[in-house]
């Protein structure tokens, strides 16, 4: 463990548990509930000793904040397109068919440290990590945090569905102008919402070209929700997708909008829609 960092208690007029003063004292920790599994994992010492959420606070106490020291990555030698990147997070397009993360080393998160400078802020990441996952399929947008501070604020939009992703999807059939799907998914609420940009003819019969709203993030959302009404993604071998033609799963993230975890200010982030759906819509195959 390494000390992120330190914290001596001023003079306090009312006796106060640790659960309820350390809430704001360091910047990475804004919740109770980060605090609770802060202590919880030993992160949290208490005049050098390993805290407890009942620990009473008095003046001139030492509080410290640690942090793992994780072994070192093996770094994969992937080029990837960053599209935007600061000291606390970055964003990047990641390729299809390579995985956002897993126990082995071909994945995004081992090619992070290759494309992404280390962050100078005090509570830097050993490595970049992603706050959340596209399918291995799938490729587009990809949020990354490289600070502790940032990765807490951007894991807790997301789960309060704070942010907002934009997809394209190719799917066999005739999808209607607009729609909202609320199939659930394994037991859990889901939403999407879809609108239509463009009808596809071709001699294997009808497509359609689609933006895809997602509301919620259950696994394999779009694929499941599409196919379940219908419309399966082309190339979706796992959903009964048409496999007529090459290039995969044509389903792509396009657009990412959220707040920056530290200045708060909107970021709107697109890509244009992948050369490969392009191609599709363009070619007449025999």
């Amino acid at each position: 463990m390494i000390i992120l960092e330190t914290h001596i208690v001023p003079a306090i007029k009312e006796r106060i548990r640790l659960q309820e003063y350390a809430v704001s004292i360091f910047s990475s920790i804004s919740t109770k509930s980060t605090l609770k599994k802060a202590i919880k994992r030993k992160e949290i010492l208490l005049n050098g000793i390993p805290a407890q959420t009942s620990d009473w606070i008095e003046q001139y106490q030492k509080i410290e904040l640690l942090q793992p020291e994780l072994p070192a990555k093996k770094v994969y030698n992937l080029k990837l397109e960053v599209i935007f990147e600061d000291d606390f997070m970055a964003v990047i397009n990641k390729p299809a068919g390579i995985s956002t993360s897993g126990n082995f080393f071909r994945s995004i998160e081992n090619a992070l440290p290759f494309n992404l400078a280390r962050s100078t802020e005090p509570d830097t990441l050993p490595y970049p990590m992603p706050v959340h996952r596209l399918d291995n399929p799938t490729s587009g947008l990809l949020l990354v945090a490289k600070t502790r501070n940032a990765q807490i604020i951007l894991n807790r939009a997301f789960e309060c569905q704070e942010i907002q992703k934009t997809y394209v999807a190719l799917v066999s059939g005739l999808a209607p102008p607009c729609a909202v799907y609320t199939n659930e998914i394994e037991g859990k609420n889901a939403k999407s919402e879809i609108s239509l940009i463009k009808y596809i003819s071709k001699a294997q019969g009808e497509f359609s070209l689609l933006e895809v709203l997602p509301k919620t993030g259950r696994t394999h959302q779009i694929r499941i929700h599409l196919s379940g009404n219908g419309f399966p993604i082309v190339g979706d071998r796992d959903y009964g997708g048409f496999k007529g033609f090459n290039g995969g799963l044509y389903l792509a993230s396009t657009g990412i909008k959220f707040l920056h975890p530290v200045s708060g200010k909107p970021m709107d982030i697109s890509i244009p829609i992948p050369g490969k759906f392009k191609k599709f819509a363009s070619l007449q195959m025999p």
